[in-house]
Formats: C-alpha cells, sequence, structure tokens
C-alpha cells in the first residue's frame, strides 16, 4: 500500500461531527494527519432532521480537517445509525454450473450479490451482506471456501438494512458539502474495528458504543459478526434528565454530567454539593451530588437493561467470554463500566483505539468519542485491498469529485446515489 493514500472518516454524529484524515503507515497503524470538529445541530437520534444546518457542520469540520492535514477533501467514508437500522439472519445458496472447477472468489461474489435482491419491506434498503460461514454440499461449515469443489454453495449471512430516506438524507447532506461519498459503513462495525481485538472476537465479545442520541451494539462470536442492534437512548437523554431534574439550563446540565456525574450512587456523595451559577443575576443553585449521581443512575441502568435484553434476544448471552467493550462519549461517564457488569453479569472494559494508532497525534484522538471515526477510517483502508477508490489529493492538485465508476457497494448504495442526483435535479429546476 503506497503511502500517500489518504482515507477520509465522517462521523455524523447527534452531538458532534468529526473528519478524521489518515494514511497507513509501513507497520499496517492508522496515522492521523488532521482532524476537524463542529457541533451537530441538525441530527437527532443519529438520523439527519435539518439539512442546511448538518451541511454547515460537515463544510466546517471537513475545512478543519483539510487545512490541519494539508489536503483538499474530496471524497469521504461516512458512518450511519439510527433506530431504523435493523438486521436480520438469512440463508443464500448459489449452484455452480462447473462442478470441475474450485470454488473461486466469483462464486462467492455472485452469492453475495443475490442477497441484494431479497424482497424488504417498503423504504427498507440493504446497507450490508456480512457472510458468516460458508457450507459447500451439505459438508461442515468452513469460514473460507475458496479452493474447495462442490456443486452447490450455501452461506448464513448477517443482512442490515435502513431506511432509504435517512441515507437519502446523509447523501443530501454530503453533496451540499461539495464532497463525494464514498462508501456508507453503519457506525457499530467501524467502531468495533477502532476498539476491538481479534481475539476478542474469537471468543465472543458485545460492542456497546453509547453515543449521544443512539446506544449502538454490535456482538461477535467466533470471529464473527452475530447479531447488531441500534438502542435509542444515548447522552443526551441523560442531559435531558438532569435539566429537568434539577431544574437547571441544559448547558449546565451538561456541564454537571461530564465534570460531576456517575453511574453509580456511592456512600461518599452523601453532603455533597455543588454550586452553580444563577441565570441572569439570580442567586447561584446548589445541587446535591447524590441526587444528581441517582437521576444519571437511573438512565443509565435502562440503557444496559436494553443490551441485555438485546444480548440475549440474539442468543449469545452464554457465548461471550470476552463480556461487554463499553467505548463512544457515554463510556467516559464515571462509574459506567461498573454499572454494566451489575445489570448485565458480564465483566466490561473501556474500548480506546489507540491500539490501531501511530503518529503524533495519537494520544490527541486516542479517545473513545473518536472510536466511529477512527473505525471508518480504517474501513476505508480496507476497502483499498480489493477496491482502487478515488482518493483525497494533496494540495495544488485538483480535487476529484463525482460518483466513483469503480464503486460497487450494491442495490442500497445504487438507489442512494440515484435518489441524491434526481434531488439535485429537481432543486434546480425550482430555482
Amino acid at each position: 500500500m503506497e503511502k500517500s493514500e489518504i482515507i477520509v472518516g465522517l462521523d455524523i454524529g447527534t452531538t458532534k461531527i468529526v473528519a478524521l484524515v489518515g494514511r497507513m503507515n509501513e507497520h499496517g497503524k492508522v496515522e492521523l494527519l488532521g482532524m476537524g470538529k463542529a457541533d451537530s445541530v441538525g441530527v437527532q437520534r443519529g438520523v439527519v432532521t435539518h439539512i442546511l444546518q448538518t451541511t454547515e457542520s460537515i463544510q466546517k469540520a471537513v475545512a478543519e480537517a483539510a487545512a490541519a492535514a494539508n489536503v483538499n477533501i474530496g471524497v469521504v467514508n461516512v458512518g450511519i445509525a439510527g433506530q431504523h437500522i435493523r438486521s436480520y439472519q438469512h440463508r443464500g445458496i448459489h449452484t455452480r454450473s462447473n462442478v470441475d472447477d474450485v470454488i473461486r472468489q466469483k462464486d462467492i461474489d455472485a452469492l453475495v450479490e443475490n442477497m441484494f435482491k431479497l424482497a424488504m419491506p417498503p423504504g427498507e434498503e440493504i446497507i450490508h451482506v456480512l457472510p458468516q460461514e460458508y457450507i459447500v454440499d451439505n459438508n461442515n461449515a468452513t469460514a473460507n471456501p475458496i479452493g474447495m469443489v462442490g456443486n452447490r454453495l450455501e452461506a448464513n449471512f448477517h443482512i442490515i438494512t435502513g431506511q432509504i430516506s435517512a441515507a437519502k438524507n446523509i447523501f443530501k447532506c454530503v453533496e451540499g458539502a461539495d464532497l463525494e461519498l464514498s462508501n456508507l459503513i453503519l457506525e457499530p462495525l467501524a467502531s468495533s474495528e477502532a476498539v476491538l481485538h481479534d481475539d476478542e472476537k474469537e471468543a465472543g465479545v458485545a460492542l456497546v458504543d453509547i453515543g449521544g442520541g443512539t446506544t449502538d451494539l454490535a456482538i461477535f462470536h467466533e470471529g464473527i459478526i452475530r447479531h447488531t442492534a441500534v438502542i435509542p437512548l444515548g447522552g443526551n437523554i441523560i442531559t435531558e434528565d438532569i435539566k429537568l431534574g434539577c431544574n437547571i439550563i441544559k448547558t449546565y446540565a451538561e456541564l454537571l454530567k461530564v465534570k460531576h456525574g456517575s453511574a453509580l450512587v456511592l456512600d461518599n456523595m452523601e453532603n455533597k454539593i455543588i454550586t452553580i451559577p444563577g441565570i441572569h443575576g439570580r442567586p447561584p443553585k446548589e445541587i446535591s451530588l447524590k441526587n444528581l449521581a441517582g437521576i444519571i443512575h437511573e438512565r443509565m441502568a435502562e440503557i444496559f437493561e436494553f443490551v441485555d435484553y438485546e444480548i440475549r434476544n440474539s442468543g449469545y448471552k452464554h457465548k461471550l467470554s470476552a463480556g461487554i467493550v463499553l467505548t463512544g462519549g457515554g463510556a467516559l461517564l464515571k462509574h459506567s463500566r461498573q454499572l454494566a457488569e451489575l445489570v448485565t453479569g458480564m465483566d466490561a472494559r473501556i474500548g480506546y483505539p489507540n491500539s490501531h494508532l501511530a503518529g503524533s497525534m495519537a494520544d490527541t484522538v486516542a479517545n473513545p468519542i473518536y472510536s466511529t471515526g477512527i473505525g471508518l477510517v480504517m474501513m476505508g483502508f480496507d476497502k483499498l485491498k480489493t477496491e482502487e477508490p478515488v482518493e483525497s489529493q494533496p494540495k495544488k492538485k485538483e480535487t476529484v469529485k463525482g460518483p466513483s465508476p469503480k464503486l460497487k457497494v450494491g442495490g442500497f448504495f445504487d438507489k442512494l446515489i440515484k435518489g441524491g442526483i434526481d434531488f439535485l435535479k429537481d432543486e434546480e429546476k425550482e430555482i
């Protein structure tokens, strides 16, 4: 892989929009060249609700990242999340015409392509088709059937779907920021790429990414993705609870959560008081640390109860030897790990994306809040192993724009591109 190859990850979150520019060094680590961050004011629970505001935030984050990395950014890998995300298990079959020839990559590609043709409920399309294991002529399952001989190739797939309208809104924002959307990636898959180790995936692990608007779950066992889910609760609802419970403004509620918040109510909090300024000359307000922790505890316990339900529902509750890995901004809340262990009865750790990073910016971004963005960059490099995408070019070179003819992601992305182009044409007519 050439050192000059550059990938940009764009994390469009509920509370922040982050653009990360990176390249792979000679040791296989991601060397970050620049980062840009902007407040996200047009996204709710992982879904774009205001095109113009989101577009402006994307432009700000990307411009900052481009200046720091000294590149012109034209192509980005973008994450998708939200309550509309669903996952299914499906078994696919491909009958080969030449049984004397060994199974090749084209046979697997044909099997995957057939999965993109499955009928979905109205308004839903397939985002990802993830093979779990293959079966050749009803023999034992295998992770890689290439080189084997057989007539009937089958596979169990984990299929992830989303609402085409939600994805189109992301596309409109990216296009409006004068960028090309290269890959649309499910956010928990990106986060898992950044914080999970191969031995954890093999032993069985549940990634829990607690963001501002949603909590994303991805379960792995024997190195294979087994279950994904999006829980429509995150850090923002905790802030809202504090705002209402303590009768204070949202800015102070967020500061209290970050600086003094705890997911557990401890005995030593009994007599501790926090004083915050009054509004417009009003007297200061006193907040009990115990009451603050009580408000946070109730909502965090609810989130982990949903997580535990999803893990049980997946059927892998007792197969996850590596337990739970918490990441995202919510993982930084004090005692969140201990509460996760109490509610689920499973071991837990906080996931930092530091093991895959190198360079001078590694310490700056080795934080759970950047797990998704770093994962998007890493998955962009994974694509380079099988594709030749358009790159972000160094300054003094023309930035490449427009759909890439070499990109092949599936029916979902095809409809997304077409929908975006039609949308732009309609706007031109109105003008």
